[in-house]
């Protein structure tokens, strides 16, 4: 088995125990990702914002592990208010237009931050 961890280097990977992603034998497997920048601030003032500056890092953890947007298969999107869903779904179909990977959105009762609408988990399949 081939595994790789790739981090964000937040304070959090260590103190939770997690990894942004991590790839084994093809598949690469990203974390729920929130709307932060470096610093831990919230990106983005509602779903749509929101969702984009999720949708990038969930990219970036992506290529850190060597595959990219078009290799996911899978998404699960968490926001906090359903209403949400055409923003949230608009921003996502925008990312996984052509891609069209399956997908879940439901509605939880909060996440990690009440600043927080949406968090989002990835899985590609690569090539080795």
């Amino acid at each position: 088995m081939s595994r790789q961890t790739v981090s964000s280097g937040t304070e959090w990977e260590s103190h939770v125990g997690y990894s942004r992603a991590v790839a084994v034998d093809g598949q690469v497997h990203v974390s729920g990702t929130t709307p932060v920048d470096g610093e831990g601030e919230v990106v983005g003032d509602g779903p749509y914002e929101q969702t984009v500056a999720a949708l990038e890092i969930v990219e970036g953890a992506l290529e850190g592990a060597g595959a990219s947007i078009s290799a996911v298969v899978r998404t699960r999107m968490y926001v906090t208010d359903i209403d949400d869903y055409e923003a949230v779904g608009r921003a996502h179909g925008e990312v996984f237009a052509d891609v069209r990977p399956a997908s879940t959105m439901v509605e939880v009762s909060r996440l990690v931050d009440e600043d927080f609408c949406v968090e989002i988990e990835a899985t590609a399949v690569i090539s080795e």
